[in-house]
């Protein structure tokens, strides 16, 4: 029984720690990344729809991005979401086939305010990591009845470990987009 909680504590904080990396992914650095696009919302005949599904993502070079819509029709649409999406700061230019989107450098103001933005969303999923221990310990204290103190007591060590693997992960993923932000 005690097992089951930890295996299903440990996939839920795994999960959580892949959010959290594919959330760091989003702030942008001096480098135009495909992933900077994961969460642009194209609104394509009225419904919705991820950047992804509409075009192709292509690295030209460092500071550039080519996108390639599957339907020329989404051009102007796709030019348009992506000057909105804040904290980009890039101005997409549409040549009739693709949009190309260039990266303007960061000053160092603007590194360090991504800084301070990827610092709150590693709070925000370490936070979310220790929810995840509060609710798994308050199962274990739940089989109590069931099973010996002895072994709840184990159970909750095995938790603390967890807990402290995972959020030693994201500190790490945190130092690494720190770093990469950092890097002129």
């Amino acid at each position: 029984m005690i097992a089951d909680v930890l295996a299903e504590t440990t996939s839920r904080m795994s999960r959580a720690v892949e959010a959290a990396k594919e959330d760091f992914s989003t702030v942008r650095t001096g480098r135009a990344n495909p992933q900077l696009f994961q969460k642009v919302l194209i609104d394509y005949y009225g419904t919705p729809t991820p950047l992804a599904q509409l075009a192709s993502l292509a690295n030209q070079e460092a500071r550039t991005l080519i996108i390639t819509p599957y339907d020329k029709s989404a051009l102007k649409a796709i030019e348009q979401a992506i000057r909105d999406m804040p904290n980009l700061g890039a101005n997409p230019t549409n040549d009739g086939n693709l949009v190309r989107v260039t990266m303007p450098e960061l000053t160092a103001e603007r590194r360090k305010e991504y800084v301070k933005l990827v610092k709150s969303k590693g709070e925000d999923a370490k936070v979310h990591v220790r929810g995840i221990r509060r609710k798994a310990k308050d199962e274990l204290d739940g089989l109590k009845s069931e099973l010996g103190e002895d072994e709840i007591a184990r159970g909750e060590k095995e938790l603390d470990a967890l807990t402290r693997q995972h959020v030693d992960l994201i500190d790490d993923a945190l130092k690494r987009k720190e770093a990469e932000l950092l890097e002129v």
